[in-house]
């Protein structure tokens, strides 16, 4: 059987922690940041962990992660 292929798009926008958890970058940071306030910018700088109900098809699309 073939090795199976990763989703660049997915390996892109994803990377896992030493545990195993998936990380991902907060939406919304990339433009129309005039109207946001400075604390909202702050808080989307950080990362955050992919939800329990989202895992599943992420690693699918990561089979080697």
């Amino acid at each position: 059987m073939p090795k199976m292929k990763t989703k660049r798009s997915a390996k892109k926008r994803f990377s896992f922690t030493a545990t195993g958890k998936i990380k991902c970058r907060k939406a919304n940071a990339s433009h129309i940041l005039t109207k946001k306030t400075r604390k909202r910018k702050r808080r989307l700088r950080k990362g955050e962990l992919v939800a329990k109900v989202d895992e599943r098809q992420i690693r699918r699309l990561l089979p080697y992660g």
